[in-house]
């Protein structure tokens, strides 16, 4: 009886892969909130609360001291209440989760044009030039380099296998570049969720401390009384309106960075789709 051969499949000739997990840190997701938290409060305390600031200070005030008479607009933004500080840890968190996805997004970007890159390799490709594709992978450094370089050593690998249909090479070659990509892809989108989360929340969170603010002022209305109330009002109105001031600029600078961030994602997302596309397509074309 003759011995038969097993078939060989795409989910067997991918035993293993050359794409390699991405070692990254989280420290900057729980140590950047925490740090400008407190430098916000810091900034609030001794900064905009600073007794030089104030014609009637309270020196022995500790936390939270009750200051009067602010002698100009910053330091009467103090006496927003500590709904502040926080608004202005919001604010710093968006600068710095601004400035670690600027410098990530754009060494995921590469060097040069990512359509240029795609036509290049495109062109060696035609040529069944895989090794000049591979080192066009090497100058562009970026994610969609990266995930077209997993993918061309799977294409070289599959050139010469003999046992593999031209579809099963095609589909062992589109796992390999799906595989990168998820690996690139959550790299590209960490953090993010924060400058989402404080485009919703600033203003809501600025919002509370103007109604906290609103409701001292009516307070303190109701208390007094008299004509002098009035002034009081007035000037604790103006307080509190603070706190939607910057609640709302943290709000707006957050959304502008977040949809700048999101549209470079987009452009690297749909080159890595296109790198993807051409390896399969040349595959299938140049060894039938």
């Amino acid at each position: 009886m003759a011995e038969t051969k097993p078939t060989a499949t795409a989910s067997s000739v991918k035993a293993t892969t050359s794409v390699q997990p991405k070692s990254s840190s989280n420290a900057i997701s729980w140590l950047a909130p925490v740090i400008c938290i407190i430098a916000g409060y810091l900034f609030w305390r001794f900064i905009l609360g600073a007794d030089s600031g104030f014609s009637k200070p309270d020196p022995a005030g500790g936390f939270w001291p009750s200051h009067k008479g602010p002698l100009g607009a910053w330091h009467r933004m103090y006496e927003g209440g500590i709904i502040v500080p926080i608004l202005i840890g919001m604010f710093l968190m968006v600068i710095v989760f601004s400035i670690e996805r600027f410098l990530t997004i754009s060494k995921a970007t590469g060097k040069g044009s990512i359509s240029e890159f795609v036509r290049k390799v495109q062109y060696h490709l035609a040529n069944k030039n895989v090794e000049a594709a591979l080192a066009e992978c090497d100058k562009q450094q970026g994610s969609v380099g990266n995930v077209m370089k997993a993918g061309l050593r799977k294409y070289k690998e599959l050139i010469p296998d003999a046992e593999l249909t031209t579809e099963q090479k095609v589909v062992a070659i589109q796992k390999e570049v799906e595989e990168a990509t998820a690996l690139e892809l959550p790299m590209l989108q960490k953090n993010l969720v924060f400058l989402s989360t404080i485009t919703s929340v600033g203003t809501l969170i600025a919002l509370l401390g103007t109604v906290m603010g609103m409701i001292r002022s009516f307070g303190s209305l109701g208390d007094s009384g008299g004509a002098g109330a009035a002034t009081e009002l007035a000037i604790g109105i103006s307080e509190a309106l603070y706190n939607t001031a910057v609640g709302i600029a943290t709000s707006a600078f957050a959304l502008i960075m977040y949809n700048v961030f999101t549209t470079k994602i987009d452009s690297i997302t749909y080159g890595i789709d296109e790198s993807g596309f051409t390896l399969t397509q040349s595959f299938a074309s140049q060894y039938k």
